[in-house]
């Protein structure tokens, strides 16, 4: 996307810019620069001026008839982006996304604009977690503006790293670009490091029989998910800018970049597919070793009933078996007067006789089930 095969949609800049100068100034200094990181205007790879507001910005580079603008805000407001639109004629539908953000990674050409959406990653050593932002990229013949919702990336390296290198910076646009592409995929590779740090610790926590170690697996699975749809659909960005080369006669030293950004985006694809496909193994064998504690606890409190019940039989049984004497001896402890067996001479040994039957047919049958 060289300057000489970029055209305005209409052969300007859009407004005159005292009309853009005169709303900035009617709006305030501190309106204009709220949320404008940096601009820069750069010729031939070289800085050339640091304008402190948009309206310095787009008449720097309408003096100079030529170069390119690298504008970079951060969250900004309704109000910058509109005036942005207005002066670098954006489509409505891709500075609706700038502002309302919450896009997935796409890249869309409406005319001479290219817009893409970029979701950047960081890992929190501290909370152990995965921080997602977005990054939203205009590119036109003579602009670059980078829109960001969030801490990643550190575009201001980006910068610096591009302005060290004025040969690369001075092809354009699209070196910008490729430039914070590469960007956001290196800074992946923490995150792959630390996502397969916190797996690791899960699989000591689940063969140690952490209670916690289902939840954290949930966690991360959650946050490996989150990954996949910020990494995965950017590997259909990079495929559509490649499909562009021959078409806008894109410099071979940047199809190299993209060519070296493809493939690291690749390896961290497929490392963070292995990564959802480990997590889901690590939950099954987590559910088996859950439910073998739980057989295990349910064998042990099924023993413990067994020896129980074991007891009470033994206990209900002998309770049975001298209940039997008991109730004799009370039916010929009633003093009754009419009572044939008290005049009988052998009415005391027939009792002790008709006990010990008793008890002893009972303690047979408690023999025979098992009680006994």
């Amino acid at each position: 996307m060289g300057d000489n095969r970029w055209t305005s949609p209409s052969g300007g800049f859009g407004r005159s810019l005292d009309e853009h100068a005169h709303e900035h100034e009617a709006a305030g200094p501190s309106r204009d620069r709220g949320d404008l990181v940096e601009s820069a205007v750069y010729v031939q790879g070289h800085r050339h001026a640091s304008p402190a507001t948009l309206a310095d910005t787009y008449r720097c580079l309408q003096e100079l008839g030529r170069g390119m603008a690298w504008i970079g805000l951060r969250r900004p407001d309704r109000a910058q982006l509109h005036s942005l639109a207005d002066e670098f004629q954006l489509h409505e539908l891709a500075v609706d996304d700038a502002i309302n953000a919450h896009q997935r990674p796409k890249l869309e050409r409406y005319g001479d604009t290219l817009f893409v959406v970029l979701r950047a990653a960081r890992y929190l050593d501290e909370r152990e977690e995965v921080e997602f932002a977005e990054l939203h990229l205009f590119l036109g013949p003579n602009f670059v503006i980078t829109v960001r919702h969030g801490e990643a990336p550190d575009l201001a390296a980006v910068r610096r790293r591009m302005e060290g290198d004025p040969q690369v910076l001075a092809l354009g646009p699209e070196a910008v670009l490729y430039a914070v592409l590469d960007q956001v995929v290196d800074g992946y590779a923490p995150v792959v490091a630390g996502l397969e740090n916190d797996i690791d610790e899960i699989e000591t926590e689940v063969f140690g029989g952490d209670p916690n170690a289902s939840r954290r697996i949930y966690a991360l699975s959650r946050e490996v998910i989150q990954f996949q749809r910020a990494a995965g659909p950017l590997l259909k960005v990079l495929d559509a800018l490649a499909a562009g080369f021959d078409r806008y006669r894109t410099d071979e030293e940047l199809r190299r970049r993209l060519r070296d950004v493809t493939d690291h985006l690749t390896q961290v694809v497929e490392r963070v597919d292995g990564f959802r496909h480990l997590l889901q193994n690590i939950l099954t064998v987590n559910a088996t070793l859950v439910s073998q504690a739980q057989n295990e606890e349910m064998r042990s409190l099924t023993a413990a009933s067994f020896a129980q019940n074991e007891e009470i039989k033994r206990v209900s049984a002998w309770a049975a078996i001298l209940f039997a004497p008991t109730l004799i001896g009370t039916v010929y402890g009633m003093n009754f007067v009419h009572m044939p067996e008290l005049g009988w001479r052998y009415g005391y040994l027939f009792a002790l006789v008709l006990m010990a039957a008793v008890c002893a047919a009972l303690y047979l049958l408690f023999k025979r089930r098992g009680w006994l």
